[in-house]
């Protein structure tokens, strides 16, 4: 396998967190030159700077002192550094607070009344209720086989949502659930206690109203 492959494999298979400085580096300057691979330029980079704080404000031309950076390569690392600064300095983006399934369930009647599917929407809230995420599971008939918690729950740790709030339409304009609406959402309820999520309701919505789990009692154990 060539020298310069192996820090991208290792990312690859054991994550970018088990890297070295080195290897990341590496990675960002993709190849070395004539005379030295990417790992040597790599090294000879780190070394010409005490600290990594340093290389918030090393130029162009400080960088292309080192055997193996060109112009080219000190363009694309000052644009990794500013662009890992903008990351560092970004906020989580929120999509507003929720303060009742009756708000939440009427932007979602207006929003999926038409729908000739079920669409379940995941409404993933932090511990002040602001909504940091919203994703469609999936669209088609809501059973256990198709709606697995595993996606439900997975998306909800990627984003340390502390809660979370599911939706759903019923094409047919009646939001009354089926037994399959209430075992799916015991189900999720119980997984979200053992994950240490809370499943705040579970909303099903028609072309004018909406049922709430939580207001009609149907999966509360408080």
């Amino acid at each position: 396998m060539p020298e310069d492959c192996l820090p991208r494999e290792r990312l690859e298979s054991v994550g970018e967190k088990a890297l070295s400085n080195q290897e990341l580096l590496a990675i960002l300057l993709r190849t070395g030159s004539k005379s030295v691979n990417v790992m040597e330029v790599a090294s000879n980079f780190l070394n010409h700077f005490n600290h990594l704080h340093e290389l918030k404000t090393a130029t162009l031309t400080e960088m292309t002192e080192i055997k193996g950076i060109g112009r080219i390569k000190a363009i694309e690392m000052r644009a990794a550094i500013e662009f890992g600064y903008r990351i560092q300095q970004s906020t989580q983006i929120k999509y507003g607070k929720v303060s009742s399934s009756y708000q939440i369930a009427q932007n979602l009647i207006n929003e999926m009344k038409d729908f000739q599917q079920e669409h379940l929407v995941c409404l993933y809230l932090n511990t002040k209720n602001e909504v940091i995420r919203r994703e469609t599971i999936f669209k088609g008939s809501l059973n256990q086989s198709v709606a697995h918690p595993r996606e439900i729950f997975r998306i909800a740790v990627k984003y340390s949502a502390a809660r979370l709030i599911l939706a759903h339409n019923h094409p047919s304009g009646n939001p009354t659930p089926s037994q399959s609406d209430i075992k799916f959402t015991e189900r999720i309820k119980q997984c979200g206690e053992m994950m240490g999520i809370d499943v705040l309701d579970h909303i099903i919505v028609g072309d004018r109203g909406y049922i709430s789990l939580r207001e009609e009692n149907f999966f509360l154990s408080e």
